[in-house]
């Protein structure tokens, strides 16, 4: 990792931050790529010299785009893109009671920011690693998206947000293969459910259930845990094209 520059989306906090704490205390760079309201600014100051941070919303191909080149400019380069930016909206298909359908809008927003922002980041993080020298394997450069889950075992509520991972499961082997005479590998992380602000937000006794539902360890995931994975996936060359489950071996109930 030492001497990496990498790409976080959402990096601002959970699953993101976590990943670029890693990623500087590995002796790599990183951008964070988050929205202007986000802490992305406090937290790269709290990092030091080998983190910067990139307002952006990942939908703008300008944003994206001023993004990359920051990477480029501050660190020379970029190795690595990590999409840890999404939203979800809970919501059934149809509401009975009121009659009332699910919002179409609500919908097409859930999958514009999770599908179409990550493959937005992919697209222009590939062109610049396209640029860099490939080392004695062929390799120049490694993505790593976030799916969930909710892709395989979606839940009452979930057809949004399901949609949207599974789009990205369903993209990840098309992309691998599309960037592969480039050396460029792109990967797959859905995670089961993890401590992030998101749940950190719900009651205890909530977030206790939840926890329980988890076979082993019993308990939330450490947002850590998520970056060990991003830095060993980094670190293995032969993983391409894969969708891999971090997830306790959970398997949601409806």
């Amino acid at each position: 990792m030492k001497g990496m520059v990498g790409l976080v989306t959402g990096g601002a906090s959970g699953l993101g931050r976590a990943t670029v704490e890693r990623l500087v205390q590995s002796g790599a760079s990183a951008v964070i790529v988050d929205l202007p309201s986000s802490d992305g600014q406090a937290v790269a100051a709290s990092l030091g010299n080998r983190c910067a941070f990139a307002p952006a919303d990942v939908t703008s191909e300008a944003e994206v785009r001023s993004a990359v080149s920051l990477a480029k400019e501050k660190f020379g380069k970029l190795d690595l893109a990590v999409n840890c930016a999404g939203i979800a909206v809970a919501v059934k298909t149809y509401n009975f009671k009121k009659d009332l359908p699910h919002s179409l809008e609500d919908f097409q927003r859930v999958i514009n920011v999770n599908i179409a922002g990550s493959f937005n980041v992919i697209r222009l993080a590939a062109g610049e690693m396209g640029k860099n020298e490939p080392d004695p394997d062929g390799h120049r450069g490694c993505i790593i998206n976030t799916a969930s889950v909710a892709a395989f075992d979606g839940q009452v509520g979930q057809a949004a947000y399901s949609a949207s991972k599974g789009g990205i499961v369903g993209m990840t082997l098309p992309i691998a293969r599309d960037l592969a005479p480039m050396g460029i590998r792109v990967i797959t992380i859905a995670p089961g459910l993890f401590s992030t602000p998101l749940l950190a937000s719900l009651p205890e006794k909530v977030r206790s259930f939840l926890a329980r539902q988890v076979p082993f360890p019993s308990r939330l995931g450490d947002p850590a845990e998520f970056a060990h994975l991003v830095t060993c996936l980094v670190e293995n060359p032969m993983i391409n094209g894969e969708v891999i489950r971090l997830d306790g071996a959970i398997r949601m109930q409806p």
